[in-house]
């Protein structure tokens, strides 16, 4: 689905990523993570041909991004911005919705079904305007807009930032039965307790180079690696650390809880 062959990328004479390699497949759910400047942002971008490699090689959906077009690429790739107002074009919610559509589709009644789909998805009013909504609206009639075009991978670059809990869920709800359904997600999050709750799997960037890469639990637990890229690991798995050994395979609250009572009931039984 996606592959990085030792890719390098200079800005200047600035080397923002750094000789990296990796492959995600179909159907994964992979955060990037790593600390400000790390070239989280700039690798996504490389993901879909909006950056092109100075070496190696970058593959996405077959095509190899430095010889494919950028339109080619977008048809199977999908790309939220940190910012929807970045990607946001259109005066109405139905119209953004309707204008990725009508660049990949030729059948109108094709097109209203897909936008009546996001509108209903979303709960979003097709009449607004997106540029009056909430920045937590503008990020779901973004992700609606590309979601409609149905794309095999989508790259989402911090999708939960400004958004309040019940934005972060729904949004977040929508990701997770896309992936479950068999959508590929490569999410760019500072947020590890978004991670943690949705991710399988990390890769961690630092300086530009890939540290990392490995199952969510093992990262969150990982303290050389979180230090190594100024992460802070989700709170239940923090907590459990700093509990010892029999916390060792905690990592979520229902996890937490039943170690507390098993821990508990253990003393009750040892003899005096």
């Amino acid at each position: 689905m996606l592959r990085f062959d030792g890719v390098s990328f200079y800005r200047g004479s600035e080397k923002i990523i750094n000789d990296v390699s990796f492959e995600i497949d179909r159907g994964d759910f992979a955060a990037l993570l790593g600390e400000n400047g790390a070239g989280k942002s700039t690798l996504c971008r490389l993901c879909n041909g909006l950056l092109k490699p100075d070496s190696g090689r970058v593959t996405v959906c077959g095509n190899d991004t430095s010889s494919a077009k950028t339109s080619a690429i977008a048809r199977n790739v999908g790309f939220l911005f940190q910012n929807p107002d970045r990607q946001l074009c259109q005066n109405t919610v139905r119209k953004e919705i309707l204008f990725g559509l009508e660049h990949v589709l030729s059948d109108r009644a094709e097109m209203e079904s897909r936008t009546e789909e996001m509108l209903e998805m979303f709960s979003l009013d097709g009449k607004r305007d997106p540029f009056g909504m909430s920045r937590g609206e503008r990020q779901q009639v973004a992700l609606a807009s590309i979601l409609a075009c149905k794309p095999q991978l989508l790259i989402l670059d911090e999708p939960t930032t400004g958004l309040d809990y019940r934005e972060c869920v729904t949004i977040m709800g929508i990701i997770s039965r896309l992936n479950a359904e068999g959508t590929t997600i490569l999410m760019v999050s500072h947020d590890m307790e978004v991670v943690g709750d949705f991710a399988e799997r990390a890769l961690v960037l630092s300086g530009g180079r890939l540290v990392a890469d490995a199952p969510v639990r093992r990262i969150m637990k990982d303290a050389q690696i979180l230090d190594s890229a100024s992460l802070l690991p989700a709170q239940i798995p923090a907590l459990a650390m700093s509990l010892g050994d029999n916390f060792s395979d905690v990592f979520t609250v229902d996890d937490m809880a039943a170690q507390v009572e098993s821990v508990c009931a253990k003393k009750e039984r040892a003899p005096l």
